[in-house]
């Protein structure tokens, strides 16, 4: 039983290692070698790289807000809920794999964005994309780490949703 909680460990601080590092390497690496909204073409303007010093949250919300607000609500704010939810997770025993390989994506992403506002006073974004029809912000990483743990629950949910109901219907049967 030690052995499986000992694994179980392992491979969530793993997986959340996996999300931050490879966020702080990436933007390490932009950092070092793009210039503040340098454009640089990856796939024929569709994918393209332009550093950003986000001090706001997604999509520079909250930029130009007093500091001290900025400080409770992008930095105080987010160190609860991600000191909550590495609790959450490495409390719950009997969370479903998927939610567990979320939560680690949603925590990991988050603590990349939360490390890089406490120690360089902003978030550095760098990547853009452009669907023709629609565009994404200049996001990183981390937000991608978040959009996949969002994804997962949301798969998880809507599979719970769709088995569920007949459950119900079985129970109101009898």
């Amino acid at each position: 039983m030690q052995k499986i909680k000992n694994l179980r460990w392992s491979v969530l601080l793993l997986l959340l290692t996996l999300n931050f590092g490879c966020d702080q390497i990436s933007k390490k690496i932009v950092r070092v070698n793009i210039s503040d909204y340098e454009h640089i073409s990856i796939i024929k303007d569709r994918f393209t790289l332009t550093k950003v010093e986000n001090t706001g949250a997604f999509l520079s919300l909250g930029d130009e807000m007093p500091y001290i607000f900025r400080l409770i609500i992008l930095t105080g704010l987010p160190l609860l809920f991600l000191g909550y939810g590495l609790y959450f997770l490495f409390a719950k025993r009997n969370l479903p794999i998927s939610m567990q390989i979320a939560l680690c994506f949603l925590i990991g992403g988050g603590i990349g964005n939360l490390y890089d506002r406490i120690v360089h006073g902003s978030v550095t974004d760098f990547m853009h994309m452009d669907f023709y029809i629609f565009q994404t912000g200049v996001f990183n990483f981390a937000d991608i780490s978040i959009m996949i743990g969002v994804g997962i629950l949301l798969i998880q949910s809507f599979r719970n949703k769709i088995t569920k109901p007949e459950e119900d219907s079985i129970t109101e049967v009898e």
